[in-house]
Order: C-alpha cells, then sequence, then structure tokens
C-alpha cells in the first residue's frame, strides 16, 4: 500500500492527473498537441451548436412562411358530403381545439395571358372566413384580398405566376381547367376569363409560382359543384397537435372524410432540412472526433515522457488501476475543459447571430443573403436545449474514450523496466 504521506491527498489519481494538467515540465510539442486538442474540441462544439441553431431556425422560418398560407388541416368529400357545409362548419366551431374553419375548393389547371399558358392550382376561398385560417391578406403586395366577392370574376396570383405572365393588376387572366366530356372519357378545355385584383407574396415558392386564388362561388361554379366546396380548411389552437385534431374531427363526424395536414402537405421540405441538419450535425461532430484523437496523442506522449515517474508511483504503492484514473483525469481535463469553452462560445453566438452576422458583412463587404434574391435575409437562429445537451454528451463520450487507451498503456509499464536504466 502507499505510504501515509503519500496517501494525505485523497483521491491520490485525480490529485496527480490535476497536477500533470498544470505542470509546465512538458515538452513544448506535447503542450502544443495539448492546447490543440483543446481548442479542437472548443471549436467543433462551437460549431455545432452555432449551426443546429441556424439549421432550426430556417426550419421555424420555413413553416412560418408555409403556413402563413396553408391551413393546418383539410378536410375533404364528396359533393354529397360537403352539401349541407355551412352546418358543418358550425358544428365544427363549437369544438374547443378548433380556433377556424373556412371552405375551399381547389382545382388544377392553367392560367394565361397572351399566348402564355402557367398550370397553376386554383383555390377558391371566402375572404372573410380564409383571412381566420390563413393571414392572406398581410401578403399582397398588390391590390386587394378582400375584392373576392361572388361572381366578380376576379383573381389573385402568386408573385412568380404574375411574373411569367408580365401581369399587371387590371389585366384579363384567362383560366383553363379540364373537363371530362359526358359518356365518354375524352378531356375537353373550360374556359373562363377574370380580371386579376391583386398579387401576393408568401416567400415560398411552391405558393408564390404556381397559387391562384378566386371567390369559392367563381370555382365551384368552374368546378362543377354548384357552390359546394371541395373541403374545409382548419386552424386550431395548437399546431403541433393538428394531426391528432383533425383526426378527432373526423371521428366526431363518422370518420367519413379524407383528413390531411400541414406534416404531410409539406412532409418533402422538413425532410429535407431534418436530412441537411443531421448531416451537417455528422460532419461537424468529426471535429470533435479528430481532437479526440490529438488528446490520444498528447496523452501518448505525456506517457512515454512520465515513464520514471510512473515507475516511482508503482513501487510507491499506486496500483495499474490508479495510474489508469490518473492519465484518465488528465485527459478528461483537457477535453472537458475544451467543451465548456464551446459550449460558452456555441451559445454566445447562437444568441447574438443577428448581431454577429452584420458586423461580419460589414467588415468584410460581404453579404450573406442578397435581399435583391432571397426571401430570408437574415440567418435566423433557435437554440434547442435538447440537443445542446445531446452535443455535449456525445462530445463527452469521445474525450472520454479518447483517454482509455494511453491510460491503459501507462499502467501497463513495468517499474524494473522504466528504472533499470536511471
Amino acid at each position: 500500500m502507499p505510504s501515509d504521506s503519500v496517501r494525505m491527498f485523497y483521491p491520490l489519481p485525480a490529485y496527480i492527473g490535476l497536477r500533470y494538467v498544470r505542470t509546465r515540465h512538458h515538452g513544448f510539442f506535447v503542450s502544443f498537441i495539448s492546447w490543440v486538442s483543446m481548442l479542437g474540441v472548443c471549436l467543433g462544439v462551437a460549431a455545432l451548436i452555432v449551426i443546429l441553431s441556424v439549421m432550426n431556425g430556417f426550419e421555424s422560418e420555413l413553416r412560418s412562411r408555409l403556413l402563413n398560407l396553408s391551413a393546418h388541416a383539410t378536410l375533404s368529400g364528396s359533393v354529397e358530403q360537403m352539401s349541407h357545409w355551412p352546418a358543418l362548419v358550425d358544428r365544427l366551431r363549437k369544438q374547443p381545439e378548433v380556433v377556424a374553419v373556412a371552405p375551399y375548393v381547389d382545382i388544377q389547371g392553367m392560367v394565361g395571358r397572351g399566348g402564355v399558358l402557367v398550370a397553376a392550382k386554383l383555390r377558391g376561398v371566402v375572404p372573410a372566413e380564409e383571412a381566420k385560417v390563413a393571414d392572406v391578406a398581410a401578403h399582397v403586395v398588390q391590390g386587394q384580398f378582400n375584392e373576392l366577392t361572388p361572381q366578380s370574376r376576379k383573381i389573385l396570383l402568386g408573385s412568380g405566376l404574375a411574373w411569367q405572365l408580365q401581369a399587371q393588376v387590371g389585366d384579363e387572366i384567362t383560366v383553363l381547367i379540364p373537363e371530362v366530356v359526358p359518356g365518354t372519357t375524352e378531356l375537353r378545355p373550360r374556359l373562363q376569363s377574370f380580371t386579376l385584383a391583386g398579387v401576393f407574396e408568401f416567400g415560398a415558392q411552391e405558393q408564390d409560382n404556381s397559387l391562384a386564388m378566386v371567390h369559392l362561388n367563381d370555382a365551384a361554379a368552374l368546378a362543377g359543384r354548384d357552390k359546394t366546396p371541395s373541403g374545409l380548411r382548419f386552424k386550431f389552437t395548437d399546431i403541433f397537435t393538428a394531426p391528432q385534431s383533425i383526426q378527432r374531427v373526423n371521428e366526431s363526424l363518422g370518420g367519413k372524410f379524407i383528413t390531411s395536414d400541414w406534416t404531410i402537405e409539406n412532409a418533402s421540405y422538413f425532410r429535407a432540412v431534418r436530412i441537411e441538419k443531421t448531416m451537417m450535425g455528422v460532419m461537424l461532430m468529426l471535429i470533435v472526433a479528430i481532437a479526440a484523437f490529438n488528446i490520444i496523442a498528447a496523452l501518448v506522449m505525456v506517457v512515454n515522457e512520465k515513464r520514471n515517474d510512473i515507475a516511482i508511483l508503482r513501487t510507491l504503492g499506486l496500483t495499474p488501476d490508479e495510474v489508469i484514473q490518473v492519465f484518465i483525469t488528465q485527459g478528461l481535463i483537457i477535453g472537458w475543459a475544451g467543451i465548456f469553452a464551446g459550449l460558452v462560445l456555441g451559445l454566445t453566438l447562437a444568441w447574438n447571430v443577428a448581431s454577429v452576422v452584420p458586423w461580419i458583412e460589414h467588415t468584410f463587404g460581404i453579404h450573406f443573403f442578397d435581399p435583391t434574391v432571397y426571401y430570408i435575409t437574415q440567418l435566423p437562429s433557435e437554440v434547442h436545449a435538447s440537443q445542446v445537451i445531446w452535443v455535449m454528451m456525445i462530445a463527452l463520450l469521445l474525450t472520454a474514450l479518447a483517454t482509455i487507451y494511453p491510460a491503459r498503456r501507462a499502467a501497463h509499464i513495468a517499474p524494473a523496466e522504466a528504472l533499470r536504466y536511471e
């Protein structure tokens, strides 16, 4: 057993490990590798936190822009099922989780002006009701949303559609939809002229480049539904429970309708963001892994440098397990100091992206998002505590694993062999 003078510091392995960290007698190269390892862990953790926070911000911004026009959920049915839609709407509005309900008609067709025809989705709405489900009026950049009145034959176009048609407010817009010739399988076009009443812009390409809106009655007449909507659009108290809420609504009606929600309609967008976020996380975690390899290199060199010290400690009674603890302590301090510094740096940058990015753009004369090209002109950022915790746990695990090999190597040093030529 070690002598009482050695055991006066408890726990002894932690004390020796701390002494090795603080000592200035390491060779320059060992100290340099140790500092590089700490800096690598710091930068890796900070980069992970910042990038994941920015990706979270982009995801929230995308969701916000998509849902400016999209309903939380939709419920659709046949002409017979929707024939008594006013009574159905009054009944559904009484449900506690339903904030608003609006009828709609969606038709696939084309819009044209002059000799230009562009594929589009024509949506029929009741402006007063639609405004409660989606904030359309706030995104109309030309004209007025409330100009869509019954039999007015007025139309609103997305900014991308209006640009493709080179259309201005007041121009005549031709709407073409296909219909089946009765008694046959042949298709023939049905044409209707509308007056452009306005242009909307939501910052979502799919909506701005392909959506046109008219009054519900005009769209129903074009679709041959005799003023009957094809479905209802919902806004719920909680957007994240919309999938469950629309199922409960459908069950209250006997489960006879077709339902959808924003997570289904926009699944491809959010799947792409999640995949990108995952890949960015994996790639940036490689920085931490590389720093962990540097910790291995630094500890191996420390072990070689401290062979005589290890031999002396072993002769004083230090066990192989305690030798392992000494070098694990040293490696963990290097790694965890870098992790803590990275946590502070990453959170500081993530919480102040809105200030840091403009400073970088002003200082270096660059623009991350040119306002003439991109809808999003600022880097959004959202820090999620769960992600920060996962980053910390993975980084802690990697740095802990990096200490095992050098520590075990130190434990296998034979005291007699190390002191033979001393």
